[in-house]
């Protein structure tokens, strides 16, 4: 007798907090929006802010309604880096914070998360953007920037390296050259310079950055959240491949998204003249 298969419903997305320690997060307008939320500290990551930015992303990925996520701090600062300050590294505990780090810190387990998220994340930043908070907004699709902003990987002066992905992403977006000397000397830049090295893709005036992004996200709400998340992947994944391998996953991509009721309404609303209706499936 043939086995009856098990069918399986659409998974359920979390639920979002109605209030966070370490950040404040809200739904508008078809976007996420996490404000840091750790003024006298600059908003400097600890383990409890990495789990609650988790925690509100974890919540939306499966919401169709939400299109990006966006990622802020205050006027004074974007991200100042990791708050170490609650780690001790004993010498008898020195094995277990090393097997510690793959799966149980959270605000290393915060790095890996949005290298895999699905949906646009987009940093507004305003004043300083320093460590790992830089390494954390290059972690996103891509930054919008202040006239007021300050980016810098200052973890030399510490006989440290950036360990959250800077050595990785930073040369990626610059270039190796230009990316050692900013490591090598912990030089800040200003968003001006960010912009001409192609680090964030717009500068604004000071205290506008968030505005600015909640603009793209609004154009964004015209393309298909389904061709978002396969453009995301293939550019993400892509960067690593050969011309040859990144060509047919590309072309692989292309084709699932043929099968979507998204790209057969896409054609539909262009004969018609008139906007599409998307509903992500």
């Amino acid at each position: 007798m043939a086995r009856k298969l098990k069918s399986f419903s659409r998974p359920k997305g979390g639920t979002l907090k109605k209030s966070y320690d370490m950040i404040i997060a809200k739904r508008r307008k078809g976007a996420l929006e996490i404000q840091f939320n750790r003024p006298d500290r600059m908003n400097t990551i600890n383990e409890e802010m990495a789990e609650d930015i988790m925690h509100a992303m974890d919540a939306v990925e499966l919401d169709r309604n939400i299109v990006a996520v966006i990622l802020s701090g205050d006027e004074r600062a974007f991200c100042a880096g990791a708050d170490l300050g609650g780690f001790q590294d004993l010498p008898e505990d020195r094995y277990d914070n090393y097997r510690a780090r793959y799966n149980q810190r959270k605000n290393r387990l915060l790095y890996r998360f949005l290298m895999n998220y699905t949906k646009p994340v987009i940093s507004a930043v305003e004043g300083y953007c320093l460590g790992g908070g830089f390494e954390m907004a290059m972690m996103g699709d891509f930054i919008v920037a202040s006239e007021s902003a300050s980016f810098g990987l200052p973890e030399g002066r510490h006989s440290l390296i950036p360990g959250a992905g800077g050595t990785l992403n930073l040369p990626r977006l610059i270039g190796a050259p230009l990316a050692k000397e900013l490591v090598w000397t912990g030089r800040r830049i200003s968003g001006a310079e960010a912009k001409e090295y192609r680090i964030v893709n717009h500068v604004v005036e000071k205290g506008k950055a968030l505005a600015k992004v909640r603009s793209i996200v609004e154009e964004m709400k015209a393309v298909g959240p389904l061709s978002q998340m396969m453009t995301k992947q293939s550019i993400n994944r892509g960067v690593d491949m050969t011309l040859q391998q990144g060509f047919m996953q590309e072309a692989d991509l292309a084709y699932m998204l043929s099968w979507s009721d998204d790209r057969a309404e896409g054609l539909k609303a262009f004969s018609e003249r008139r906007k599409p209706v998307f509903k992500g499936q």
